[in-house]
């Protein structure tokens, strides 16, 4: 299937799974795209030279001042964009006009070179739109370890400032891509009380994927007018059961981040409105699909799973207890191999540090029971494999001891996820 149709389809299949909060709407997108993205800004992505013949060039720019928050990787060994952006956020008290982005090299581990060249990515961004440097966020991703061929970028830059519009989504999208087999966007309409925002975004992430963040990169815009404090709130919270409620293998990146740009050509966001509740769900329903389009698109994956923890503690054990079981390799092969080995799932719990009582716990795929309390595992083997035949289901696990929640997003571990990840760097 051709990348684009795939990425559509994982919407729409996502989409079934997910509705939307009151007064959002999904949006749908146009083969030009040109009414999809929000008003003020333009994208383009182009080949650069640093993959053979695929994009791996990428630009987002505001034509206006804009209000822009982001979150990053909070792993030690962070890249050089990584350190640039955080910097360049702080200096511009959260006015960005721009994000350029490579793929197909992290310029991580390159010490104070990639430094300079991440700061030659933002001056060349700058200088062609006559902005400052400090306010262009920087990102990469791709081999660590290797120089990047800033050279090249620079070369580029003309074509990919030439080549930006607000119809050329798609190609930015594919322009970040890895080892990710379709490009992943979303978009919908949220309904406030002084007329419509649009919230669009679009990302990037198949493996290395895990809190906190994981090895992906999300970009997203909005035309709402909203000051950045409240901006940055709004994607922490949305962040925290979005992109770090994700795992594929259990690896946190080096490069990670999640941004976005508000526009003001919108309604307003003020603090504490009805308007921005609305809002800020409707970000995390976007974040959230984006979020689990990483996960469908996991290397070598061919299960999406919900891990939902329930009657926890509270919310934080509830949440151990998720990612433990989303990140176990037994459980996931168990997935892959639709074996309904309900005994990894609880020895996954049970190691997770979360506290209960073995015998209280209650495990279900989907709506089918397979472990009642009092260790009765009394199920349909046939029933359970008729479950986890099927390309997305949930695994709910009840721990008898309050009421902590959580919810993760994982899939298999496949041959397919060590052939990819065994010749990465060839």
């Amino acid at each position: 299937m051709e990348p684009f149709a795939k990425a559509a389809s994982a919407v729409d299949s996502l989409f079934s799974r997910n509705p939307l909060p009151s007064g959002v709407t999904r949006v749908l997108p146009e083969e030009a795209g040109a009414d999809y993205w929000p008003e003020g800004f333009t994208l383009s992505g182009v080949n650069a030279g640093i993959k053979p013949q695929r994009r791996d060039l990428m630009l987002l720019f505001c034509d206006g001042p804009s209000s822009a928050a982001s979150v990053f990787t909070t792993n030690r060994c962070c890249a050089a964009p990584v350190e640039l952006s955080k910097r360049h956020l702080a200096a511009s008290n959260g006015r960005m006009r721009a994000v350029v982005c490579n793929s197909g090299n992290a310029n991580a581990a390159t010490g104070a070179r990639g430094l300079e060249d991440a700061a030659r990515m933002a001056a060349e961004t700058a200088a062609a739109f006559g902005i400052s440097p400090e306010e262009v966020l920087v990102a990469s991703t791709g081999v660590i370890g290797q120089l990047l061929p800033v050279d090249r970028i620079e070369a580029a830059m003309p074509a990919l400032t030439e080549a930006s519009g607000p119809q050329q989504w798609r190609a930015a999208a594919e322009a970040i891509m890895t080892t990710d087999t379709f490009p992943k966007f979303f978009a919908v309409d949220v309904a406030l009380s002084g007329g419509t925002a649009r919230i669009a975004g679009i990302a990037k992430g198949s493996g290395m994927i895990c809190p906190n963040m994981a090895t992906m990169l999300a970009f997203l815009c909005t035309d709402a007018s909203i000051g950045p404090e409240l901006l940055q709130e709004h994607l922490s919270a949305a962040n925290a059961v979005s992109f770090n409620a994700i795992t594929v293998d259990g690896d946190t990146s080096t490069n990670d981040m999640a941004a976005i740009l508000a526009s003001g050509r919108g309604p307003a966001v003020a603090r504490g409105s009805e308007d921005s509740r609305i809002f800020g769900e409707a970000l995390r329903s976007v974040m959230s699909m984006l979020a689990q389009l990483i996960v469908v698109d996991g290397e070598g994956a061919t299960k999406f799973v919900e891990i939902r923890i329930e009657g926890a503690r509270n919310d934080d054990e509830a949440q151990m207890a998720a990612m433990t079981v989303a990140n176990s390799p037994l459980v996931k092969t168990a997935i892959h191999g639709e074996d309904a080995n309900w005994g990894r799932i609880i020895a996954a719990v049970g190691r997770s540090g979360a506290v209960f009582v073995q015998e209280e716990l209650a495990v279900w795929f989907d709506a089918l029971p397979i472990l009642k309390p009092g260790l009765d595992a009394g199920f349909s083997e046939e029933e359970a494999k008729r479950v986890i035949s099927k390309e997305a289901y949930t695994i709910r696990v009840s721990l008898g001891n309050g009421q902590g929640r959580a919810t993760v997003w994982t899939c298999d571990l496949s041959k397919r996820y060590i052939e990819i990840n065994g010749s990465y760097r060839s």
